[in-house]
């Protein structure tokens, strides 16, 4: 009776939170915020608690992607004015073709995803989303779903991103093996995803709005910054950050003195963004120096919104983890239907606190201790049930997960306009994967 009443309750919750935003055109991180209140106090918790819960969560998401937003928003407007941004997408489409610029944008997610959140890898690479739909006269949902895609893919099948790797420890798997493994499924995840936006995005249009058009960039500054100059303060922070996973490998490949510690601190994506927004400022011409402030300010105002609503729905995030959901999975486990099990409780997890680290953690310490009972002894068995715990860490991106109001508020999407592109493909993107999964398992 308690599960049931536990799952009405998130439901309701979550519907009223669409129909409070889509229907009356309430702000989202009123609703968040006020939602997340009402959830904790209808379950019984202690009002000082819920208050300092929604308090804390809303920190806590500040604290691990808060500056990465702002530094990623500045960089973007520093892109967009300096003609950077159009420099890049030119350059892309030279490559690519015109025809081709979302799988290029879902290619370039997928790579980027591997060692970069895929919040910061979002906010990093939207100015070329932008610049890129403007290019190829494609609407921003199509070329913002793709790229969304391309980098949750791989941020939840593909060691060394936390929740893989925090998995493969968990559980026992081989971290070699689960990330040839990780990027080979990835990839008919990412062709799914590059057809929902191709054939469902598509269908909603919105304006890639550039500031300013390539002739009338071209008439101000005389000419466009470089190719690569313009790439820089995109390619440092994504190149630093992949270091600094990679020197935090298991194996230690830089050892664990002064190397190791210099790498990982400028591989923090806090860092490693502080540092692309001077190599951004590089790019503002001369003529434009006295303005450098106003830019800046310009990129701090526009991430207020953004920082508002990803912070509320860490509150709404924090008060269900204080839910007994996971209890409620536990159940699941007696069901013996195989890979499909995992996924199911991380699908659970992952709908009721919206954050797929989390969902990925819990599910693997609540799998742990069976593996041997199910017959998931071996290596590749292992391997199997870490990706079924992440596809099920897909399912899905919705209003109570941080990384869906960053797609939404950097893409210019609408609350519904997000629920069809961005929690639609999650939820497309997971059952793919699944079933995959599933069909190997059947023959090892």
């Amino acid at each position: 009776m308690q599960t049931f009443l536990l799952f009405a309750l998130i439901i309701l919750s979550v519907a009223a939170m669409v129909i409070a935003i889509s229907r009356f055109h309430m702000h989202p991180f009123l609703v968040l915020t006020l939602i997340a209140i009402i959830v904790g106090l209808v379950w019984g918790i202690e009002p000082a608690t819920v208050v300092n819960t929604v308090k804390s969560g809303f920190g806590n998401i500040m604290t691990s992607i808060g500056i990465v937003i702002l530094c990623g928003t500045i960089i973007g407007t520093i892109l967009e004015k300096t003609g950077a941004a159009l420099t890049m997408a030119n350059s892309i489409l030279k490559v690519v073709g015109k025809k081709n610029s979302v799988v290029a944008m879902g290619a370039m997610g997928y790579v980027t995803g591997i060692p970069v959140f895929c919040d910061s890898g979002f906010v990093v690479l939207s100015p070329i989303s932008r610049a890129l739909a403007a290019q190829s006269n494609t609407s921003l949902a199509v070329v913002a779903t793709a790229l969304s895609g391309g980098l949750y893919a791989t941020h939840c099948l593909v060691p060394p991103t936390p929740g893989p790797i925090a998995m493969a420890g968990t559980l026992g798997a081989d971290l070699g093996l689960t990330i040839l493994m990780g990027l080979v499924i990835s990839v008919p995840a990412v062709i799914v995803v590059i057809l929902y936006a191709k054939h469902i995005s598509s269908k909603i249009d919105i304006p890639a709005n550039p500031e300013f058009t390539l002739e009338e960039l071209q008439e101000k500054y005389g000419k466009l910054p470089g190719t690569f100059h313009s790439f820089s303060p995109i390619l440092l922070p994504i190149i630093l950050i992949a270091i600094s996973s990679i020197a935090s490998f298991p194996s230690y490949p830089f050892g664990e003195g002064t190397v190791f510690q210099i790498l990982t601190f400028i591989g923090n994506p806090v860092v490693a963004l502080l540092l692309g927004v001077f190599l951004a400022m590089t790019l503002i011409p001369a003529s434009e120096k006295a303005h450098t402030l106003d830019w800046v300010t310009k990129g701090v105002t526009d991430s207020a919104a953004i920082l508002a609503i990803t912070g509320a729905g860490g509150s709404f995030g924090a008060i269900l983890q204080l839910l007994p959901i996971a209890d409620a999975a536990q159940g699941l486990l007696n069901s013996g239907l195989g890979v499909l099990i995992p996924f199911a409780i991380a699908m659970v997890l992952k709908l009721a606190m919206g954050a797929s680290t989390v969902a990925m953690i819990t599910t693997a310490g609540m799998m742990a201790p069976l593996m041997e009972a199910m017959g998931y002894t071996s290596p590749i068995g292992r391997v199997l049930v870490v990706l079924a715990i992440g596809a099920g860490s897909m399912v899905a991106s919705h209003a109570n997960d941080s990384y869906f109001w960053v797609v939404s508020q950097f893409s210019d999407m609408k609350t519904e306009e997000a629920y069809k592109c961005q929690t639609g493909m999650t939820a497309v993107m997971g059952i793919t994967v699944i079933i995959i999964l599933f069909i190997i398992s059947l023959f090892i």
